[in-house]
């Protein structure tokens, strides 16, 4: 081989390794692919969506730990936030952020209560009309603390009876409170608790492919209108029912 032959070989190889310099960089420190597995963010993300996730908004993330510097930004109540599922942080979940730390969270009959005040939520679905009676009646400080104990402990993991009535409890600091916004068929921090601020990982950009493997066809799997739309927030600070 030449060395004008193993010149132009290097620089190829040279290429191909920033290329993927470049790849590894952005996946870890800027943007991450994620799809959307179940319709627990109906109708605002559905199954099958294909997000762009933009991570470096709540901190730059160390690789293969929790350690994070620049953190730019939090979560405001309303925002759609992508996390590691605390009981598996192998798992990542995307739900909205309903609770910022020290707000106290009350569900009752489906509608939900910050600090006392109901909260004005277009973007949440119920296929369910029946409601399921509240676990355990808060009477007292005791229950109430009882209530919280559990709560934060993940002991509600496999209770439905949550799922309609909580509460009230008090997100505890460095943690958030999430729902999703199809509220009769999510598994969220009603049932296994807080998110720790650590497990934050971004918010999606856009919508970037979508595709309905329940369709008949192809063609009709492919859900053109939701190609490059910017996943829907309302509102930044959401009302509350007093103010309307």
């Amino acid at each position: 081989m030449t060395k004008e032959k193993k010149s132009k070989l290097r620089q190829q190889i040279e290429g191909w390794v920033w290329a993927l310099v470049v790849a590894l960089f952005l996946r870890y420190f800027v943007l991450q692919a994620y799809r959307i597995p179940s319709g627990s963010m109906e109708d605002t993300l559905l199954p099958g969506d294909f997000l762009l996730v933009f991570k470096p908004v709540y901190g730059i993330e160390i690789p293969y730990t929790q350690i994070k510097f620049f953190q730019f930004a939090k979560p405001s109540r309303g925002d759609i936030v992508i996390f590691r599922f605390p009981l598996d942080p192998s798992k990542d979940f995307v739900k909205r952020c309903i609770g910022l730390p020290g707000d106290t969270i009350e569900i009752r009959d489906k509608a939900v209560y910050v600090n006392g005040r109901r909260l004005f939520e277009p973007y949440a679905i119920h296929k369910d009309a029946n409601i399921i009676p509240a676990l355990m009646e808060i009477r007292d400080e005791f229950t109430r603390e009882e209530f919280q104990r559990m709560w934060e402990e993940r002991e509600l993991l496999d209770e439905p009876k949550v799922r309609d009535n909580l509460g009230p409890i008090v997100v505890p600091e460095k943690t958030y409170f999430v729902l999703g916004d199809n509220r009769d068929n999510s598994s969220d921090s009603r049932f296994w608790g807080p998110v720790p601020e650590k497990y934050l990982k971004g918010i999606p950009l856009i919508i970037y492919f979508s595709w309905d493997s329940h369709a008949n066809n192809i063609f009709s799997s492919l859900r053109i209108q939701r190609f490059f739309q910017i996943p829907f927030i309302w509102p930044k600070n959401p009302y509350f029912v007093d103010e309307m």
